[in-house]
């Protein structure tokens, strides 16, 4: 396994098995957080099975996490290797030329996705943590001692939206994820060796889902902050 890891092709084809999964997980996260926008309750209900499911908790959770880990520090290696590959052939060749902004930048858009995700961390995941395993409340109650009270999930979750700086920093965070995403998307596909005759078709998609997506979060952020 060890060697596996070693190999150019290695890296590539784990790199692009973790941005599948880190992507089939946004499309997940995604229809749960809209339904706050449609349903507050749907969208509570929702989030308590999420959170309080053991197997979503004790293995998707942990997975996940490893996976988000492993995909960023994959794709550091990658931009050191590929730097130190490229730095004789950039002496003769134009690389600029024969790439897009957006391939040559990935290691800074996924900086910076990486920062969004400690904020991200820190607003949701970390009191989330706190309240259910370190204070005990499993309950996922606004109100604990009511047991006839609302989840607190729709309300956290208006809360942080009502701050603008707060709402900037989520709408600035996926328009780099679009970027990162409008190349990362073909190129995991690339990896896993799909035929270049669906060159065409992984690159709409690649659009698609790179524009789609970051939008409806966006759209989650700014909704939440004019409407709370």
């Amino acid at each position: 396994m060890s060697g596996f890891f070693k190999s150019s092709i290695g890296r590539k084809v784990s790199m692009a098995l973790s941005a599948i999964f880190l992507m089939i997980f946004l499309i997940i996260h995604l229809a749960i957080n809209f339904l706050s926008v449609f349903s507050p309750g749907l969208f509570n209900e929702a989030s308590h099975f999420m959170g309080t499911n053991p197997l979503i908790q004790f293995g998707l959770q942990p997975v996940l996490l490893v996976g988000v880990l492993f995909h960023f520090i994959m794709g550091f290696v990658l931009e050191i290797k590929n730097k130190k590959a490229r730095s004789t052939a950039y002496v003769k060749n134009n690389g600029a030329a024969n790439s897009s902004w957006v391939s040559r930048n990935m290691i800074w858009s996924g900086a910076a996705i990486l920062a969004f995700l400690a904020l991200h961390f820190y607003d949701f995941w970390a009191p989330e943590i706190n309240i259910k395993y370190f204070k005990g409340d499993m309950s996922g109650l606004l109100n604990p001692a009511d047991v006839n009270s609302d989840f607190r999930y729709y309300q956290e979750l208006v809360h942080k939206f009502a701050d603008p700086v707060r709402v900037i920093a989520y709408v600035v965070a996926f328009v780099f994820l679009a970027l990162h995403l409008l190349h990362g998307f073909a190129s995991a596909f690339q990896s896993m060796g799909v035929s270049s005759i669906r060159k065409k078709q992984i690159q709409m998609g690649a659009k698609i889902y790179s524009i789609v997506l970051p939008l409806g979060f966006i759209f989650i952020a700014v909704y939440h902050y004019f409407n709370h």
